[in-house]
Parts: structure tokens; C-alpha cells; sequence
């Protein structure tokens, strides 16, 4: 089949662009045509069909998301809407062309009807699967009502149209079960639960020189454990637990290394754990200048990240699944992990062993900590066995199965 794959942004190292990486290299293996459109493109996508108003960091775009959740009315929900509807119907034409251009038979939709971070995109992407009867595939990684800050709208019912839109030729995929099961109660629609995979059949890569130095890259020496939180700068991250964590444990300068930018949902968080941390002795570096998606000479992967780590610190108060830990268990890092709702539901009963924390850190989980940095043979039997359990439930095998029926029985 001929596919396109739609999202706000195709590109970087955000769960969503990584999680669709893994269903194009599913797709391409059976043989499907794909192709991309988005506000942003790179890598796998980068030859695709760029629509700058799709990103959600587009001006206008971006106004509407504020306004459309603020506390209190900064414009009215008529003019919202109007606002809307005029936005959707400027990306429609290039959308249309999209399709009858590569003569889709079907798409995938990447989150779109799922958090409103572009309210018109959504509009539009139901307005023409409706109009059109294209099989569509709505991959949804995280839904609005999980989210703290679209908890309060302007536009309610707008919400309970398009996010999700339930239309007979759109078939839902949700990444947990959790939120497969919400969303049959909050709108009685049905969806498949296709977990974030990893590709455990691919050999762990080795530890080389050029690898190596991206301890020196960071100014680490060789004596000092590298202690990675490889996240976003957002507030569900829960990096605070990582810094006390830190502030616990036996090191002379504890450093805590973060693998992504500040700033996709402002800059309030890391400006609260950068005081958090000084008070707590514990130096915050975010590495994200050396990180990108492909190594070159000043720059790394997070393979590279991952292969140099000591210790994974994954806090995290809310997720939709756990891209990062399955990473981390790939590449048989030990992990320090926060039991947020889907990790206690999906993850945690299939027999994973990381250090636990429940919403606090206790002297267990520093006292386990300790020992994993201090030493590898500590952690060897642990991270062997975490890596077969996700080699089990997590592989790109499950994910070919799982995806290719989906398409099969809505096509």
C-alpha cells in the first residue's frame, strides 16, 4: 500500500518521532510505500512534505493552544473557533495534495487527534477523513484528559469531537491499557493497544573509542559515574526525585545529566530543579548540544548516551507508556524508575527488576543505587534478565504483529 504517515513534527529524538521510526522500518519490511508530512521534518522523513503551520510551535497555531486552555478568557470561544476553522481550512489544500499527489490508500496519523497541541490540524485531518472515506490509522500516543494542563479548555465540546474523532474509517491505537480502557469510558470507542517497542533483535553495539568520548565531550573523567536522565525538561518528568536521589548518594560532585532541551513546555520546571539542585548540592548539565540524531564529529547518539551510562534515572510521575526505559533495558543499563501508573499496569507485572521508588527516595533505593554505580558485576544478572523479559513483550516482532493487523482488517 501506499501510506502517509501525519504528524505536527517528524524529526529529532522525542518519544513520538522515535516511536514512528520503528512502524516505518515495520512498514518498509512489508513492503509498503511511505510517505511524510509534517510541520517538521528530519531524518527518515526528511525528503517529505513540510507544512510549517502543521508544527505546533507555529505563531498562530501556538496563540490558539493558549488561549484555548488559559485560566481565564482572553478571547472568546466564538472567535476560538473561527480561529480555528480558518487555520484548518488554510492547511486542507496542502493536505489534500498530499494525498491525491502520492495516491495514498491509507494513513497513519502520529498523536494528532489525541493532544491538542494543534487544535485547526485536527479539524482538518477529521474534516477530510470524513469528507474522503481514506482509511485512516490514529496512533495515539498521549489523550488531552492525561495531561494536566489541558485540563482546564474554553472549548469542551471541541475536545470531545476531535480528540479523538470517531469516525468508522479511523481505527484507534493506544499505547497502554490504561488508556485504552479510558477511552472506551469517556467515548465509548474502541482501540488497540500496541506498546512502544525496541528492536532486541539488533546486537547491542559495542562500547568504541568514539563512543567512549562522549564522557570526555561532557568533561567527565573516567573515575566519575555517568548518571543519565534521558527525558525532556517537563514537569511529569519527576527529574526533582533524580536530584535528591543524587543528593543521597556517595559522590564527592554528583552530576546529573540530562539528554534533552528545556523549553517545550516552558521554562518555569527547569528553573525550579536548577534551584532544587543547588540547594542539594547537585549539578545539573543538560548534554542536549552533543546529542542529535546521528554521530558525527562533535556530536553523539542516544546509543552513545545509553552504552557510557553508570546509572538511568527515569522519575517520571506520568507516562504513556516508557520509551526510555525500554531503551535503557536494551541496552542493559541499570535504572532507577518511579512506579507511575502505566509502568505499575504494563511494565512492573512481567517481572522487570530496577530500583523502585514510589514517589519518594528512600535509603533502599540510594543504598541500590550506590551499589550499581560502584559496580557493574552488581548489576550484570539484573540487566541480562530485564533485557530478555523486554525481548519477549517488546519487540519489533510484537509490534509487526500487532500493526499489520490493524491495517489488514481496516483496509
Amino acid at each position: 500500500m501506499r501510506i502517509g504517515i501525519i504528524a505536527t513534527r517528524l524529526s529529532g529524538t522525542d518519544g513520538v518521532s522515535l516511536e514512528v521510526a520503528k512502524w516505518v522500518q515495520v512498514l518498509r519490511n512489508a513492503g509498503h510505500e511511505l510517505y511524510y508530512c509534517a510541520g517538521e521534518l528530519g531524518g527518515y522523513a526528511a525528503t517529505g512534505t513540510l507544512i510549517p503551520r502543521m508544527h505546533f510551535t507555529d505563531r498562530e497555531v501556538y496563540a490558539l493552544t493558549q488561549a484555548a486552555f488559559a485560566k481565564k478568557n482572553t478571547i472568546s470561544p466564538e472567535q476560538l473557533l473561527d480561529e480555528i476553522l480558518r487555520l484548518s481550512a488554510e492547511m486542507k489544500a496542502p493536505l489534500l495534495s498530499f494525498i491525491r499527489e502520492n495516491q495514498l490508500d491509507c494513513l497513519i496519523v502520529q498523536n494528532v487527534l489525541a493532544i491538542p497541541m494543534n487544535l485547526p490540524l485536527a479539524h482538518c485531518i477529521t474534516e477530510i477523513s470524513a469528507e474522503s472515506d481514506i482509511p485512516v490509522v490514529a496512533h495515539n500516543h498521549d489523550y488531552y484528559w492525561e495531561r494536566e494542563r489541558y485540563q482546564i479548555s474554553q472549548l469542551p465540546s471541541f475536545l470531545e469531537t476531535y480528540f479523538p474523532a470517531d469516525l468508522p474509517n479511523v481505527k484507534h491505537v493506544s499505547i497502554n491499557s490504561i488508556a485504552q480502557q479510558r477511552l472506551k469510558r469517556r467515548r465509548g470507542i474502541d482501540s488497540v493497544v500496541i506498546p512502544n517497542v525496541f528492536d532486541f533483535e539488533k546486537p547491542v553495539p559495542e562500547l568504541t573509542d568514539k563512543r567512549q568520548s562522549f564522557r570526555s565531550a561532557l568533561k567527565l573523567s573516567t573515575s566519575e559515574p555517568l548518571i543519565v536522565q534521558p527525558t525532556r525538561v517537563i514537569q511529569r518528568k519527576g527529574i526533582e526525585l533524580a536530584i535528591e536521589l543524587l543528593c543521597g548518594m556517595d559522590m564527592k560532585h554528583p552530576k546529573l545529566f540530562i539528554t534533552h532541551a528545556a523549553g517545550d513546555e516552558g521554562l518555569d520546571y527547569w528553573h525550579w530543579i536548577q534551584h532544587e539542585a543547588r540547594m542539594m548540592g547537585v549539578e545539573l548539565i543538560l548534554a542536549d548540544q552533543f546529542v542529535k540524531d546521528t554521530a558525527g564529529p562533535n556530536s553523539f547518539t542516544l546509543a552513545d548516551v545509553y552504552l557510557n551510562a553508570n546509572l538511568v534515572t527515569y522519575p517520571s510521575l506520568y507516562e504513556g507508556f516508557g520509551n526510555a526505559l525500554i531503551e535503557a533495558v536494551y541496552f542493559k543499563r541499570p535504572v532507577v524508575v518511579n512506579r507511575y501508573p502505566v509502568y505499575n499496569s504494563d511494565i512492573r507485572p512481567l517481572g522487570f527488576n530496577f530500583i523502585e521508588l514510589e514517589g519518594y527516595v528512600d535509603d533502599a533505593a540510594i543504598k541500590d543505587a550506590n551499589q550499581m554505580i560502584h559496580s557493574m558485576n552488581a548489576a550484570r544478572d539484573i540487566v541480562e534478565n530485564n533485557f530478555e523479559i523486554a525481548r519477549k513483550h517488546f519487540s519489533m516482532e510484537t509490534l509487526e504483529t500487532k500493526l499489520l493487523n490493524v491495517l489488514e482488517k481496516l483496509i
